[in-house]
């Protein structure tokens, strides 16, 4: 076992029992001489729970080309695919960038190439091989599917999302300091307000709180339906614009090219301000909504606002390993119903039909805790949880927090107030 030494600029490691070491820097994923496929036990841990997946539809290999699963199978973003067997090393084929070095790292300039260097190296062709069949353009899966003609090509996208919806120690250490971060972005948040100001002057310094901090910016997302530039800002009777995106709440936007999220509200007096940035600061997508206002809010939003924080709290004492995600989401709509305010809940004029969503890579992971939902809680997963209130010329009030599950019940990784702060 090589022994895998953290350098200058390690933001974080984790030492396993046989004493090797898996460092994280800022930029990547570091093995001695960049040597990505050095063997250390978290990436071992990682092809491991992706090779269980494939087991489950009698997969022989799996070919990842996506950005977010080459991240998470590898430990970086390369041009190229990764190439992983039920047996033996994985393979990476790349194309960008120079300079990676490594007995199972080979520079190609297309993918035809890639069958005739696994036969060269002994290795099988697959019967069945899944492909991101979610992700991949259709061209791109029926080039992949020709140059693989003698195998049966098979989805892979549900395999590799199953295997990340259960996070390493060291995965669960970065989301923790992913959230440091955001808090201490949010501390700031007070004081760059300025009276008279628009929700886009607003959310600008916001963002440049954030970014001082590490954050990376890009807002990564499954699918082809939804995307936001960073996260939102919402004040007043535009948290009530419908959007076309599945989103907790919606907001006009800036116009039809971006439909979501602050449109140019001036913030005014008794609206309340809600901030939603995801905190990507290292890849993992931190998730925390918190509320401000512009001087004092009505007692209804202070009511409702409370209302949220019940919704969250009895969530959390619920939530354990073997809990069903819609019975979580029933706790919400049992609490908002009885309190009055289930008209108002996650909506107004377009309301989402959930209560919180696993975050990783991705924004939009499993689970998911909405209606008809039988997914059990496993240890492992971490979810944003987020139960929001829109009151009609008021704005939006609640919070989100992020969560872990434990072997005994959640664990919430943001930690930053959570009443209303009044701005200025």
């Amino acid at each position: 076992m090589i022994r895998n030494k953290c350098a200058e600029g390690i933001v974080s490691s984790q030492e396993y029992a046989d004493g090797s070491v898996f460092c994280f820097k800022g930029n990547g994923y570091l093995c001695e001489e960049q040597n990505l496929f050095a063997m250390n036990n978290e990436l071992e841990l990682r092809w491991n729970k992706i090779r269980s997946c494939m087991a489950e539809q009698g997969a022989d290999a799996i070919l990842l080309a996506g950005n977010v699963d080459l991240l998470y199978a590898c430990g970086r973003i390369v041009s190229g695919y990764f190439y992983l067997p039920s047996e033996g090393m994985p393979v990476l084929f790349v194309k960008r960038p120079s300079g990676l070095s490594g007995d199972n790292i080979f520079y190609i300039h297309k993918p035809e190439q890639i069958p005739g260097i696994l036969q060269e190296r002994g290795i099988k062709i697959p019967k069945r091989l899944m492909l991101e069949g979610d992700e991949l353009s259709y061209s791109a899966y029926m080039r992949l599917s020709k140059i693989f003609s003698t195998s049966e090509c098979l989805n892979g996208t549900p395999a590799i999302r199953q295997a990340r919806s259960i996070k390493t120690p060291l995965e669960i250490e970065l989301f923790r300091q992913a959230a440091a971060a955001h808090a201490k972005a949010y501390s700031g948040i007070s004081a760059v307000y300025k009276e008279g100001m628009t929700d886009l002057q607003f959310s600008a310094e916001v963002e440049r709180l954030m970014r001082l901090e590490g954050c990376l910016g890009i807002f990564r997302i499954f699918g082809q339906s939804m995307e936001i530039f960073m996260g939102s800002v919402l004040t007043g009777d535009n948290a009530e614009t419908p959007s076309p995106y599945d989103f907790a709440l919606g907001g006009a936007g800036l116009g039809p090219a971006l439909p979501v999220g602050l449109n140019g509200t001036v913030m005014r007096k008794g609206n309340s301000v809600m901030v939603d940035l995801s905190g990507n600061f290292n890849g993992y997508m931190c998730d925390m909504s918190r509320v401000f206002s512009v001087g004092k809010l009505s007692e209804q939003a202070y009511r409702a606002h409370r209302v949220c924080l019940e919704v969250q709290d009895r969530i959390a004492g619920k939530a354990k390993p073997g809990v069903a995600c819609e019975e979580l989401y029933d706790i919400a709509i049992e609490t908002v119903t009885r309190e009055g305010v289930a008209d108002y809940f996650m909506g107004t004029k377009q309301k989402a039909k959930f209560v919180g969503h696993g975050i990783g890579l991705e924004i939009n992971e499993s689970p998911v805790l909405a209606p008809r939902i039988k997914q059990e809680l496993q240890p492992g997963m971490v979810f944003a949880l987020e139960p929001k209130i829109v009151l009609p010329g008021i704005g939006p009030v609640g919070i989100e927090n992020s969560w872990v599950v434990t072997e005994n019940g959640v664990e919430k990784l943001t930690l930053f107030p959570e009443e209303i702060i009044e701005l200025g």
